[in-house]
């Protein structure tokens, strides 16, 4: 259990990192935030907190910055709403609105101005775009335990791939032209975001039903989703790449060509941008799937106006960026603009 004046000393840290960059003592906490104690009990209070995770020191001799697990407590439970200006809520407006007949100028002004307003780098995704749906699904040994994988969309698209399924070992061709079959059938007219666990669960229990192995449904399916996501035409837009790379967390070359690797990466844009939660999502450091974006935090929203879905759009920078700043953007374009009336 946190009391109230350990959280508080948490929220000073983070927010003095937030701002500076640099580790933080007791001492420097006590001269600048008024907590009505004493050093030496900041300092008690410190290394509770490090016990407890939510801190750690980088250097033995240094003060003390923000865990992941200290950052997720701060955005689930202290971190304060704030209210853009109104110059800001006017800029961002002003990018919506004067764009609104044309997506991929929205998209691509959206992304620019809240790249502007928050110095981090932004990506965004056209959900506008054409997405492909299965028509049919061809399954073929190759060797034993792996199949090359061939999957025809509703617009003559053709995607293969090659696939370890050791579970399916022995398997050949009678059995994977079944297993075609009934992949096709079953998943036949499915887009990439619906394929999900009802899928494989009826897919499951139908190999059961024709005594084939119902451990080999789930990577199938997983493998027909990547595939399917490849092939759709999706729009991705970026801004600001460059701001991440200022940030001294990535003055390391290795770091920085994780981040730029990943930005460079569409498939993994596209993954990361899906998301079929209606709020705004904060994904901290480890939390990250993509492990080259692990020293970073993403902070996702769908974007919705008048209520029309135009895409999703995130905003990435270090584990240390300003949450509060990001997510009240967010909500500003994400939640409350409507068109004004001619």
């Amino acid at each position: 259990m946190l009391n109230r004046r350990k959280i508080k000393i948490l929220e000073a840290i983070i927010n003095d990192y937030i701002e500076s960059a640099e580790p933080i003592g007791s001492r420097t906490i006590a001269r600048k935030y008024d907590l009505g104690v004493s050093s030496a009990t900041i300092r008690n209070e410190m290394s509770d907190l490090e016990e407890m995770g939510y801190i750690v020191a980088p250097h033995a001799s240094s003060g003390r910055v923000p865990s992941d697990k200290g950052y997720r407590l701060y955005v689930d439970e202290v971190m304060p709403k704030r209210r853009l200006t109104n110059q800001q809520a006017e800029f961002l407006k002003q990018s919506i609105l004067q764009n609104l007949n044309q997506v991929d100028l929205l998209m691509h002004e959206l992304s620019r101005a809240i790249s502007l307003l928050t110095n981090y780098t932004t990506v965004a995704a056209d959900i506008m775009a054409q997405r492909h749906k299965i028509k049919h699904i061809q399954l073929v040994p190759v060797d034993d335990g792996i199949f090359a994988l061939m999957l025809i969309t509703d617009q003559n698209t053709v995607k293969n791939r090659v696939l370890p399924l050791p579970e399916a070992s022995g398997v050949g061709l009678t059995t994977a032209a079944r297993i075609s079959a009934e992949l096709t059938r079953i998943l036949g007219g499915a887009s990439g975001d619906e394929l999900n666990n009802l899928f494989i669960g009826v897919t499951e229990q139908r190999f059961m039903d024709l005594h084939i192995n119902p451990d080999i449904a789930a990577p199938l399916i997983a493998a027909i989703s990547e595939a399917l996501s490849s092939a759709d035409n999706v729009q991705i837009y970026t801004s600001g790449v460059k701001n991440i790379l200022d940030f001294p967390e990535f003055a390391n070359l290795e770091k920085a060509r994780a981040i730029v690797g990943a930005l460079e990466e569409k498939d993994g844009l596209i993954t990361l941008l899906a998301d079929n939660s209606e709020d705004i999502q904060v994904v901290i450091g480890a939390e990250n799937e993509n492990t080259m974006l692990q020293d970073c935090s993403i902070i996702k929203a769908k974007i919705r106006i008048n209520e029309h879905f135009f895409g999703n759009i995130a905003i990435i920078g270090p584990t240390r960026m300003d949450y509060s700043q990001v997510v009240s953007v967010l909500r500003n374009m994400a939640f409350e603009h409507k068109e004004e009336e001619g």
